[in-house]
């Protein structure tokens, strides 16, 4: 394999030839001329070519001059690997960048600022520790409510101009960097945890020993000179325990109250108690709201002190702290060290981010009470409920989703459906499935004909992935169960464009896939999917939906009654023309048959539907993707909640 350095070089990172001249030798089989021969022809089929031409020729190693060590060789070394990456693997390397910069620039101060000398000589380096820990940790605290801030999001999706180019599908994924921010506040609570046991034991023992050390002096400074505000260590007398002074002081309160509601937000947050309980988390998660004014609250008691400025101009410590048994004497030059308290900063990091959330949320209770009418209730096979209804200047696209709240079983929860109706209809409907406690009350409740309808609120639309389905040639959507319901958006939105001949449709074929478990899921859809199929004929497009029904759940009688009727015109289960498949996808085929069929189309790729198919579609989207850039494409976009 070549070097990157000159592949980057000569593949025309620069615009100048020889503007990067590493290579004082070229590797054999190197043509001298190629950047000349890019440029008279095709420059990224030159590439592409040469890469495949160097991927089967790896048998002999090629040679290459040494390199001269300047700034152009140190900035490819790291542009290199990050020019390698997607862009969501960039967005979280910037992040983490950013949190390894701050933690080790707050290190660095703590461990080298003459104004915290005195300070580490009771602490040592478990300060540094703590603050580095403390600034990362006022970091992801402001980063962790953008994230969930849905109308901030939504906005960001449909009118910033940055967001139309592929750094907006990155919005696809605010729940999964909101875990990953999640996740590095916990270790950074874990880190200042630990480094401030190891401080007040430092305290503790320092205030405690009766060796005449400097530490043991600057312990021993009085808490009573207010005026001088002169005191060092928070534990004021060898009596006082490391308890009383953590459960007395702000810092230490405050500390223990975000500890507890840190552990109660991330323990009710995992996958196994949110899917089965999933009121248990969302009523511990709104402890946000505690760990916020605790975290805010935090500094304000001044424990982590340094030395003034107009002390350490009169007695700095370099050339003070060596006579520090002299300081009271008459005829010393060296007085007692002045302290003060470091200011509080949390509040600095999260006030911004507060307000907007607390916009956010005026904005949501705002919406969700405007008078929601409901025209129609239907209940389909294996216990799902569909609601049709209308709202004033309710206006949606497809794939959005929406949150619905019912007062009679819960004035708190709010949860989040996809729509199932088209832009194009006069109303706005959901299929929700009984799965839990919230949707079986539910589903209860409507189902009750002498009760009067349940009152209903909703919060939304809001944007997801499955709005940009129409901006690729080439669509393939893949539904699991009820994560069929934001394709039965598009579905419908594609039947009403054919009916008004709408020129702007740039999508020409669509790949449907829906997988059951049983029989009846199939009979959700059936009506709109047969007059699909009658309409696509009508036209003479009936290449242009191609739908796959896989049912994945059966006994012996379905498989064999299914295969007496095979030779019949429509399928025995569903009534429609395409046969249901008994058992999974060979995705391999599939994407193998599409990337044949549609050899220099861009395919977008959506899924709604469990983590473990999202990582085979993702692994398939990667290897049929061709390495020229002019051939087929395929893109993958999975729903997030």
């Amino acid at each position: 394999m070549h070097s990157p350095r000159c592949c980057f070089s000569r593949v025309g990172l620069f615009s100048k030839l020889g503007l990067l001249p590493w290579c004082s030798r070229k590797p054999p089989g190197w043509p001298q001329l190629f950047l000349g021969s890019a440029w008279k022809r095709n420059f990224t089929h030159e590439i592409v070519k040469k890469y495949q031409r160097g991927r089967k020729s790896q048998k002999k190693p090629s040679y290459l001059g040494p390199l001269d060590g300047s700034w152009q060789e140190r900035l490819v070394d790291i542009v290199m690997p990050l020019w390698r990456l997607s862009y969501e693997e960039q967005l979280k390397a910037t992040w983490l960048g950013l949190n390894v910069f701050l933690f080790v620039h707050a290190f660095l101060s703590y461990e080298r600022d003459d104004k915290y000398y005195y300070t580490r000589e009771i602490l040592g380096s478990a300060l540094a520790w703590a603050r580095a820990s403390a600034r990362c940790l006022n970091f992801n605290s402001m980063l962790i409510l953008l994230p969930v801030c849905r109308n901030l999001l939504s906005f960001l999706r449909g009118t910033c101009s940055f967001c139309r180019c592929p750094l907006r599908k990155q919005l696809d994924h605010n729940i999964t960097f909101h875990k990953l921010v999640a996740y590095m506040i916990c270790l950074h609570t874990a880190i200042h945890i630990i480094a401030h046991l190891f401080n007040f034991e430092r305290y503790s023992r320092s205030r405690q020993a009766t060796d005449e050390s400097l530490a043991s002096l600057l312990s021993s400074l009085s808490h009573q000179e207010k005026e001088r505000d002169s005191w060092l260590n928070p534990i004021q007398s060898p009596n006082m325990t490391v308890m009383y002074v953590t459960f007395t002081s702000i810092p230490g309160l405050t500390g223990v109250i975000i500890t507890i509601a840190l552990v109660l937000m991330v323990t009710s947050a995992m996958e196994f108690i949110r899917r089965s309980y999933f009121e248990v988390f969302w009523y511990t998660h709104h402890v946000f709201i505690i760990y916020f004014i605790s975290l805010g609250i935090h500094g304000i008691g001044g424990i982590v002190r340094g030395q003034t400025e107009e002390s350490m101009k009169e007695s700095h410590p370099h050339s003070c702290a060596e006579s520090f048994k002299k300081w009271d004497d008459h005829d010393s030059q060296c007085e007692r060290p002045q302290f003060e308290g470091h200011p509080a900063e949390s509040w600095k990091w999260i006030l911004a981010p507060g307000i907007l959330y607390i916009f956010e949320r005026i904005l949501r209770f705002y919406r969700s009470q405007q008078r929601v009418v409901i025209t129609k209730v239907v209940m389909h096979p294996s216990k799902v409920l569909e609601l049709q209804m209308n709202k004033s200047g309710f206006s949606m696209e497809v794939g959005q989703y929406i949150f619905i709240n019912c007062p009679s079983i819960s004035y708190l929860e709010w949860h989040p459906f996809t729509l199932t109706s088209a832009p194009e209809e006069d109303f706005f409907s959901v299929h929700i499935r009984a799965v839990g406690d919230w949707t079986e009350n539910l589903v209860k409740a409507f189902e009750q004909r002498h009760s009067p309808i349940p009152r209903i609120e909703v919060d939304g639309p809001f944007g997801t992935v499955s709005e940009d389905v129409f901006q690729y040639e080439v669509a393939v959507l893949v539904g699991a169960g009820i994560g069929v319901t934001p394709f039965a958006s598009i579905l419908k939105s594609i039947w009403y464009k054919f009916r008004h001949a709408d020129k702007n449709l740039r999508t020409q074929t669509i790949y449907f896939y829906w997988i059951c478990r049983e029989t009846g899921a199939f009979a959700w859809f059936n009506d709109l999917l047969a007059s699909l199929e009658q309409e696509m004929e009508e036209l003479g497009k009936v290449g242009f939906l191609n739908y796959r029904l896989f049912l994945t759940g059966w006994d012996s009688n379905i498989a064999g009654h299914a295969a007496l009727n095979f030779d019949k015109a429509t399928d025995i289960l569903t009534g429609l023309r395409h046969k249901t498949f008994f058992g999974r996808p060979v995705w391999e085929n599939e994407f193998s048959t599409i990337a044949t069929t549609h050899p220099k189309s861009a395919v977008g790729v959506f899924l709604c539907g469990p983590q473990t198919l999202a990582k085979s579609l993702r692994k398939c989207c990667h290897q049929f993707s061709s390495l020229d850039p002019r051939k087929v494409q395929f893109y993958f976009n999975k729903e997030n909640f």
